[in-house]
């Protein structure tokens, strides 16, 4: 047990650990996991959805946020799979996209069944998800489709991914049971966790929708000063993204930074 948390600190940092260490049991944290938004991208089972608002309501979970539903929320199937979850089912948010879906929250996880092919290591579900806990502020975690998970653009929106551990021998997870174990994981760490020597994490932290429009002000600039080019500036944002999302920046340092961009793009045009 020490040794795998000695090898995840050197991912996820001190205070995280600390977290993870300090989980005792029979002591409850008042951490509120009404902030907790539960978002499915395009998901195509109504059953699927249904388990997913049940699984939730057994684990005090209560934001359900659907991306695209590509199946029928309000169908017989899906609400006979919520049993007492349908009061949460027929009260979930359906958004269009996913930066609507993630609008006011300060840390996202997203996650991913993929090991390589990506710009950080996933985390296993107690590490990522002690993360997100660690602040009271509006928090989501991103689930994607059945059939392919989410995408490297809809990754981007996470400044943590988490990966279930399963056995070689059968890797696929059902989309209902992998948001049930981390909603297990998430009441767990409500009740048993205990923070000890923690330092206090930031509580104004910048939003992804701020950050969003920060990083449109930003392509625009780069594009118009000749840093970015038009058939490069996807992948080349997509890094800047990752490394903000490093960084955790409150929203008075967003502002500065906006303030940077707002500077530079009146220079440029004040000759004109």
């Amino acid at each position: 047990m020490n040794g795998k948390l000695q090898t995840e600190q050197v991912l996820v940092g001190k205070s995280d650990l600390a977290f993870c260490l300090g989980m005792i049991d029979g002591v409850e944290l008042d951490l509120d996991l009404d902030q907790v938004r539960i978002v499915l991208v395009e998901p195509a089972g109504a059953r699927n959805v249904g388990s997913i608002a049940r699984v939730m309501t057994n684990m005090g979970l209560s934001q359900l946020v659907i991306v695209n539903p590509q199946c029928d929320l309000g169908s017989e199937e899906a609400r006979r799979m919520a049993v007492h979850g349908q009061e949460l089912l027929s009260s979930c948010t359906v958004v269009p996209d996913l930066t609507t879906a993630l609008e006011g929250c300060q840390r996202v996880v997203g996650t991913t069944f993929r090991q390589d092919d990506l710009p950080r290591l996933p985390q296993s579900p107690t590490v990522a998800l002690a993360w997100l806990l660690e602040i009271s502020a509006p928090t989501a975690v991103i689930f994607g489709r059945e059939d392919n998970g989410l995408s490297n653009q809809e990754l981007d929106y996470a400044q943590r991914y988490l990966r279930i551990p399963v056995s070689p021998t059968y890797t696929s997870l059902n989309l209902a049971q992998a948001v049930g174990i981390c909603a297990y994981e998430m009441f767990q760490l409500r009740q048993q966790a205990l923070m000890v020597d923690l330092v206090p994490a930031v509580t104004d932290l910048a939003t992804i929708d701020q950050l969003d429009r920060y990083y449109q002000q930003l392509e625009t600039l780069l594009l118009e000063i000749g840093y970015l080019q038009p058939q490069t500036a996807p992948s080349r944002m997509a890094k800047l993204r990752r490394l903000y999302g490093r960084s955790e920046l409150s929203s008075n340092e967003l502002a500065l930074l906006r303030g940077i961009c707002n500077q530079m793009t009146w220079a440029l045009h004040r000759s004109e």
